[in-house]
């Protein structure tokens, strides 16, 4: 890889003084601690410090990442960082788009658009590049600082697992010493020195086609939008993706030929020449400057179990996907989002710690899903076979004249995952005609927040880091059931809140001004949703009385281990 100036951001770097040590080994046991400050590692540490869980985080660098790497961040993430206290500085920095074009050669075969109405409160996409994302990430953890603990620079050389904890030995500037913890998230990338400590192995496909990934810095008013040209005349015989991001930096992918020489393909003067005939393409006639040159190949691997004993991996130490349909950061803060309630719950003696291998159950199962979908967008954009490039090839000329061919060109950009056969769901019930079932996540939409401060606000507005009862009534506050079971639950510690949703002003937490909310939700007065901590349905029921309503809530808890629940 070869880094030429420096980005737009110049992140600031650190430290890492040496903790309290007795003959090499801190004296502190940890209850978590979390390996690599990226965005996966830092949503993991984000998210168990909000539920009063204190987390050491170990980054072997000294500041946020440089190079080209995650840029695209899904409405999912999104949503997940809005509950993580994180979702502004996204919103601030990145540019939001909502899809894109394809070309084949010097015509338009495609132009998508990602599912975007009016009850969306956040784009589909917004793009920014790693280190921004790693940045605003970074500051909301210093505002966490009481309960997250990152140390720079520090690098993980020899894990030890056990079954009541781990130790690992460490490496800093300062020195070297080991520390012990009762868990250890892996969040240490695609190279994980954890999973390699382990012996674990991924599995699946790795693919031949290789690409070169350039950033350029170009000021340009393009709108923001995924492009895609398959065998453009400035590139025969290749396909190039172009995303814009701020600060005026352009991510540009093209594929290199069979036969090509990657070291020499990316090298300058032969990327410069590329680059600038797909800019005289595009019509693009500003001055431009590289930034960051690297070669990309795609793979479709996952471990088979992301839990071994008191070690948890998540992103891309746990899988790696293909980075068409932008999956891989995604896919790693959905990894985080999941593990994070769950973990939080075990570490406070709230849940049985055989709730950690739900996470396992539920996102190997989304890795799968995501590869699926990946295998078939990386198929189509580097062709494995001459039976595959034939299809393509077809396909790609046929689909100006022939709409119903454009399907196959969609790059299936990444969407929530439905859980479907989580085995913490509870039975469904049959009566639903609408509304999201178990193990889905729940549907956007506008509402009224009633109460002091009443406002315009969306469903997602309502969830955070706790369980959360959905009561859906015709008026009125929550019942008095209800709000005993809430104060009783909360008072064994277990966060948990109930939330009426009514059909007419006056009352309640939220009001159904549109008219849409109920219809979304299949809900009628007396429908439950029992929410978990990571924004996906636990259970529901169509027609509930108040009593009824906490029985079926306190028999979901129990279904996923969560303890004291009849406390």
């Amino acid at each position: 890889m070869r880094h030429f100036v420096n980005y737009p951001f110049e992140a600031e770097r650190h430290g890492a003084p040496l903790p309290p040590l007795d003959a090499g080994v801190e004296r502190q046991r940890h209850p978590v601690v979390v390996v690599g400050g990226g965005p996966v590692g830092y949503c993991a540490a984000i998210g168990l410090a909000l539920q009063g869980v204190p987390v050491v985080l170990l980054e072997a660098d000294d500041g946020v990442c440089a190079g080209s790497r995650a840029i695209c961040i899904s409405r999912r993430s999104l949503e997940i960082m809005q509950r993580l206290g994180a979702l502004d500085g996204f919103l601030k920095v990145g540019l939001p788009w909502t899809g894109g074009r394809s070309f084949y050669r010097d015509t338009e075969v495609l132009h998508f658009t990602m599912p975007q109405d009016h009850n969306q409160k956040l784009p589909p996409m917004v793009n920014l590049a790693q280190y921004h994302i790693e940045h605003i990430l970074l500051t909301r953890a210093q505002a966490l600082s009481a309960l997250i603990d990152i140390r720079w620079q520090t690098r993980l050389t020899a894990l030890q697992s056990h079954e009541d904890g781990v130790q690992l030995s460490l490496s800093t500037p300062e020195g070297d010493y080991q520390l012990q913890a009762d868990w250890l998230v892996a969040a240490d990338g695609g190279r994980s020195t954890v999973r390699e400590s382990l012996g674990l192995a991924l599995q699946g496909t790795r693919y031949e086609g290789r690409y070169v990934i350039v950033d350029i810095h170009m000021k340009s008013a393009r709108p923001t939008e995924r492009l895609a040209y398959f065998d453009p005349p400035c590139n025969p015989g290749s396909t190039v993706l172009v995303h814009k991001q701020p600060d005026d930096v352009w991510r540009i992918d093209y594929q290199l030929r069979d036969g090509e020489d990657a070291e020499q393909a990316t090298q300058p003067q032969n990327v410069m020449p590329r680059v600038q005939s797909l800019l005289d393409m595009m019509g693009e006639t500003a001055d431009w400057a590289p930034i960051w040159i690297t070669l990309y190949k795609a793979n479709a691997l996952t471990l088979p179990s992301y839990r071994h004993g008191r070690v948890l991996l998540a992103g891309d130490a746990a899988h790696l996907l293909p980075i068409f349909g932008v999956r891989g950061a995604n896919s790693g803060i959905d990894d985080a989002d999941n593990l994070a309630w769950k973990l939080g719950l075990v570490v406070k003696g709230q849940a049985a710690a055989s709730l950690l291998d739900s996470y396992s159950d539920e996102r190997v199962a989304a890795a799968h899903e995501n590869i699926s979908h990946g295998r078939k967008s990386t198929e189509f954009m580097a062709p494995p076979s001459f039976a595959f490039d034939l299809m393509r090839t077809a396909v790609l000329g046929l689909a100006a004249q022939h709409p119903a061919l454009r399907a196959l060109i969609n790059p299936r950009q990444t969407t929530a995952i439905h859980y479907s056969a989580s085995p913490l769901n509870a039975a469904d019930d049959p009566g639903f005609t609408a509304g999201p079932a178990p193990g889905a996540v729940l549907p956007e939409c506008p509402l009224r927040l009633t109460g002091a401060n009443t406002r315009d606000g969306f469903v997602t507005d309502l969830l955070s880091a706790d369980f959360v009862a959905l009561w859906f009534a015709g008026a009125g506050d929550t019942p008095a059931p209800l709000q005993r079971l809430a104060a009783r639950l909360n008072s064994a510690g277990l966060p948990f809140r109930v939330l009426s949703l009514t059909q007419q002003p006056g009352g309640g937490d939220a009001h159904d001004h549109t008219g849409r909310l109920f219809a979304l939700f299949g809900a009628a007065p007396g429908t439950l949703y029992l929410v978990r901590p990571d924004g996906h349905v636990l259970a529901r029921a169509l027609s509930l009385t108040p009593d009824q309503a906490v029985v079926l809530i306190e028999q979901s808890l129990q279904q996923t281990g969560v303890h004291r629940a009849r406390a």
